[in-house]
């Protein structure tokens, strides 16, 4: 298996990875619960080797295993994606919006957007404190725009991988 490394920048690189290390995310993908030994002898592998290449890849921040909820049925009946405009350091603002709790998901993207975050909230009221008291107030946040979610309809993990 290549090499993988962290970056002196903290950002985790990886070298490119070999078809065993694709396959085994691609299981996982599918389901996150799946024994090691299913897995190895899916791909080829001992459950023990398995265990070991996939510590690797969630130590090289390549993967996650989590378990994945719907928001709106877990507590947090609110969600938005917001998009955020930036006037000057566009990494200084990202690095403080994603220090919010109700961030779960951030990206710097180009288009009419500079930021976009999606939030998670318990109600209105907390989407309007997370907007008005925690985003906008942060230097360099010069527009939001906020696109509120009614219904979540697709919500998938299993692009595989190239």
């Amino acid at each position: 298996m290549p090499r993988l490394r962290l970056a002196k920048d903290g950002d985790r690189s990886v070298a490119p990875l070999d078809d065993i290390s694709k396959a085994i995310i691609e299981q996982l993908q599918r389901d996150g619960r799946m024994p090691y030994a299913t897995i190895g002898r899916a791909v080829g592998l001992s459950e023990a080797a398995v265990r070991h290449r996939v510590q690797r890849l969630i130590d090289a921040g390549v993967m996650q295993v989590v378990a994945v909820t719907n928001p709106l049925q877990v507590g947090f009946p609110r969600a938005a994606m917001i998009g955020i405009t930036v006037e000057g350091d566009l990494e200084a603002v990202a690095s403080q919006v994603e220090a919010l709790p109700e961030v779960d998901y951030l990206v710097i993207c180009a288009g009419g957007f500079d930021l976009m975050a999606e939030v998670v909230a318990e109600d209105d009221d907390h989407l309007l404190e997370i907007l008005n008291r925690r985003i906008r107030p942060i230097p360099g946040v010069r527009r939001t725009e906020t696109f509120v979610y009614l219904q979540l309809r697709k919500q998938i993990y299993t692009w595989g991988t190239r």
